[in-house]
């Protein structure tokens, strides 16, 4: 779901509160030094206006309409539906654990991508990690900035790069 002017952890806590299960990727910022030379990280949403939400249609719309706090909160509409059963963005169990699995380590080695940028677009060779922080992560090779990366995406919505995984934990999925 889209969030209003920023508002996505305010979201996310009275969403948490309420019993309704939410991810939100964050990323970990380097900000200030310190007077001291300490340098200083904080945490913010990797993805701007953007929230994901596992409830109902009619469990949103309830808290849409009897809970002031969470008015921010905005439907997808889907752009790839042709019909009127499916007109808004609803990602699949299986897409959004496999996005959170990599979503939800928060270091380096992450880049977060224009999930509409052309080089999504081209064909990759879909791979299955089989050691590390992202094991059993399933993603796409592409090349990005000169170099080989394992993205997962969602058509659309989200695309994260894992910057480096070792050639050795890379298995690949026949289609």
């Amino acid at each position: 779901m889209r969030v209003t002017y920023g508002r996505e952890e305010a979201i996310r806590d009275v969403l948490n509160e309420l019993g309704v299960r939410t991810f939100l990727p964050m990323q970990r910022l380097r900000g200030w030094v310190d007077d001291s030379g300490e340098p200083h990280e904080n945490l913010q949403p990797a993805i701007r206006n953007l929230i994901f939400v596992y409830a109902s249609q009619e469990r949103i719309t309830e808290l849409k309409m009897y809970n002031k706090a969470c008015h921010p909160l905005r439907y997808i509409t889907n752009p790839f539906s042709h019909s009127d059963d499916d007109y808004l963005l609803t990602v699949p169990e299986r897409q959004m654990n496999n996005f959170i699995r990599v979503a939800s380590v928060q270091d380096d080695r992450l880049y977060y991508l224009d999930p509409n940028a052309d080089y999504l677009k081209t064909p990759g060779k879909r791979v299955r990690i089989t050691d590390g922080d992202f094991k059993d992560a399933e993603g796409v090779i592409k090349r990005i900035k000169s170099n080989k990366r394992v993205v997962v995406e969602i058509k659309g919505v989200a695309a994260v790069a894992i910057t480096f995984v070792p050639t050795v934990w890379l298995q690949p999925i026949e289609e």
